[in-house]
């Protein structure tokens, strides 16, 4: 059959799978959007295939809300995009140097030291004294450049006992503002430590317990009239005068323990006639037969406020001691240990003699059945309590853990 004898519905152009329309569809899902141009120019395009093409509007919205539109009229909205909003975050740039202070204030030492190296920035507020106000060094080796370090930062509580200090040279030009120093039982020479008390004019508690001094040390000492407390016991190294000169001129010292250090009996005189008047607590022990009861004299006329008073070890003294300390009516406690001369006999008045006792140390005189009768006679008074003297001490032997001196605690402290 012929092409002009077919059926109408069996020509390829109106024909269900040839037809122009299925196939303009066909190319329509494979060609893209900017390809109008070819799908308009092909001939017999049907009404509906140039209503396809037609662009539709931006902003037309549905305005049926069931499930067919309404007059036959099918349309496409499409809802515009909506832009995303920017990711919110604050830069440690952007934050001012107080807020910084405060963050860094939590950070321990090891971590406030790295994060010195980051910037200059950085470096300036790690290294603000406000963070350094105190600094806990114990047991560090080699702590000579970070002792240095840490004296230009301004602190004013340095803690280091026990520390090896090799060669130091502080070459600071103006004062230090070191107000709490403990030192005791460090490996430090002494013109390292001349170096940094010459600096120093704001102490009012220091501890220098077992060290090597000098008469250039002692005389820094003097240069701080504002001492409350001092702790010298075990040093050697200076002379009588330095040490009267120091004494004079630090009138403000309420606790001082002076004890077994490298002294003669004008070392011995030195302190008792020159020690502050309003002294309260007092360790001179250990000087055997350099104390004498005159010494006792001189001391009790000069320092009649005395509330603690150590004088073990002075085997001069016996118990005609009793009537020259009988001025002191503070006096709380009273240490007596190994003053061999004095007789159990005459320890049972000593309650009556000092109406305020409650301490009383006499090891090594009253021991076993002795003691237990001593106590009987004195009820009120606690006797051989107190083994070790804690008067002027960083940290008392009641507390030897612990990062403290003095009932303060540093913030910073270096972890070994």
């Amino acid at each position: 059959m012929s092409e002009h004898s077919m059926p109408l519905q069996d020509l390829p152009c109106l024909s269900p799978r040839g037809s122009m329309l299925s196939q303009a569809r066909r190319m329509n899902k494979r060609k893209p959007k900017g390809c109008l141009g070819e799908g308009l120019e092909m001939e017999c395009t049907p009404t509906e295939l140039i209503q396809q093409w037609s662009p539709l509007h931006k902003h037309q919205r549905l305005t049926s809300k069931g499930k067919e539109n309404d007059g036959n009229q099918f349309v496409l909205a499409r809802r515009s995009r909506r832009k995303r909003e920017p990711t919110s975050y604050v830069s440690w740039d952007h934050l001012p140097d107080e807020l910084l202070l405060r963050i860094l204030f939590y950070i321990p030492l090891k971590d406030l030291l790295r994060m010195s190296t980051v910037c200059q920035r950085w470096r300036r507020i790690a290294l603000d004294e406000s963070l350094w106000h105190s600094v806990d060094l114990e047991g560090l080796t080699h702590m000579g450049p970070a002792l240095q370090q840490v004296l230009k930062t301004g602190v004013r509580m340095l803690r280091c006992p026990r520390s090896f200090v090799e060669e130091l040279q502080f070459t600071g030009t103006g004062p230090l503002q070191i107000v709490v120093m403990d030192l005791s039982s460090s490996i430090i020479p002494t013109a390292s430590l001349e170096s940094i008390m010459c600096h120093c004019r704001q102490l009012e508690y220091l501890s220098l317990e077992g060290l090597k001094l000098s008469d250039t040390i002692i005389s820094s000492l003097s240069k701080n009239p504002n001492m409350l407390q001092l702790n010298l016991s075990g040093c050697s190294g200076f002379s009588a005068a330095a040490l009267a000169d120091m004494l004079t001129s630090c009138c403000s010292i309420k606790h001082l323990n002076i004890a077994w250090c490298d002294f003669s009996n004008d070392h011995v005189k030195s302190v008792v006639g020159s020690v502050s008047s309003g002294l309260t607590h007092l360790n001179l022990s250990g000087y055997r037969e350099g104390l004498t009861l005159d010494d006792v004299k001189v001391l009790v006329t000069r320092c009649p406020h005395i509330q603690t008073l150590d004088l073990s070890d002075s085997t001069l003294l016996m118990a005609d001691c009793f009537p020259v300390l009988k001025p002191l009516k503070d006096l709380l406690h009273l240490s007596l240990s190994r003053c061999y001369h004095i007789h159990l006999a005459a320890l049972t008045d000593l309650d009556k003699t000092f109406p305020r006792l409650s301490l009383l140390d006499v090891f090594g005189i009253v021991n076993g059945s002795h003691l237990s009768s001593l106590k009987k006679e004195m009820p009120r008074v606690s006797i051989n309590s107190r083994p070790f003297s804690s008067i002027a001490r960083p940290t008392p032997a009641s507390r030897p853990f612990g990062h403290f001196m003095w009932d303060r605690k540093c913030r910073l402290r270096v972890q070994l």
